[in-house]
């Protein structure tokens, strides 16, 4: 079964959803059967890259709430995570565009090496003190300790094009299976789980989702009797 999680490293909701459904999928019984790709959402996708401005200030500008509300959200945003076991910056984080991520993110993901850097970008932003937004370098420091090559992942930060149109094509098929917001989970392309449920929801929808996948059907046009290896060996062709 294949598990399809749209998100934003800039998203607070993502970061969390994360730890709630994985810690759903670490109690599903098949467990090691589920696939799970990340996909591409910006929710701030005309944001340059060189602007980057504090958390608060993003917040009070484009919700039109104030200072004392948009730090309020922050540190409950903070208690959520703290209940997940994730550690949350609720002063001083920066906001800026999350391009560069997304496309490094689909490069990880031929190497085989996704999950690991999805989960250290989310916490480099969220939870240290060194912003992810205005170096590439630190960019290149992640990649490397989720395991990726070094220049391998430089030449996809510096060339704009490198797997651009994989993110567009993320967010293209976002919009047409109705996700307006993040983190959007799609299970076997049949049920749709929106936002950070508690690990109870994601539970149920693993397993409802994994009990109505149909019983696979057996072409009957073929030979019976066509060689075929099993666990007593393999059928020797007979002259």
């Amino acid at each position: 079964m294949r598990v399809e999680i749209w998100s934003d490293i800039a998203c607070p909701w993502c970061y969390v959803g994360k730890a709630r459904f994985e810690k759903a999928l670490d109690a599903f019984p098949h467990r090691d059967e589920v696939e799970v790709v990340h996909r591409s959402f910006e929710l701030d996708p005309g944001r340059a890259k060189g602007d980057i401005q504090p958390v608060i200030k993003m917040l009070t500008k484009k919700y039109g709430m104030s200072e004392a509300q948009a730090q309020a959200g922050e540190e409950n945003l903070g208690v959520q995570a703290a209940a997940e076991g994730l550690e949350y910056r609720t002063r001083d984080r920066d906001h800026g565009n999350t391009f560069d991520m997304h496309r490094l993110l689909h490069f990880a993901k031929e190497q085989g090496r996704q999950d690991e850097l999805i989960g250290l970008l989310y916490k480099a932003n969220f939870a240290e003190e060194r912003t992810v937004f205005d170096d590439d370098e630190r960019l290149v420091e992640l990649a490397v300790a989720a395991g990726l090559d070094a220049d391998a992942a430089r030449k996809v930060i510096a060339d704009p094009s490198a797997y651009a149109d994989d993110v567009r094509a993320d967010e293209r098929e976002a919009a047409e299976l109705g996700a307006n917001g993040v983190p959007f989970f799609v299970l076997d392309r049949k049920y749709g789980v929106s936002g950070a449920q508690p690990a109870e929801v994601f539970a149920q929808a693993l397993t409802q989702a994994w009990g109505e996948r149909p019983p696979l059907k057996l072409i009957q046009d073929g030979s019976a009797d066509a060689e075929a290896c099993g666990p007593d060996g393999c059928a020797v062709p007979q002259n």
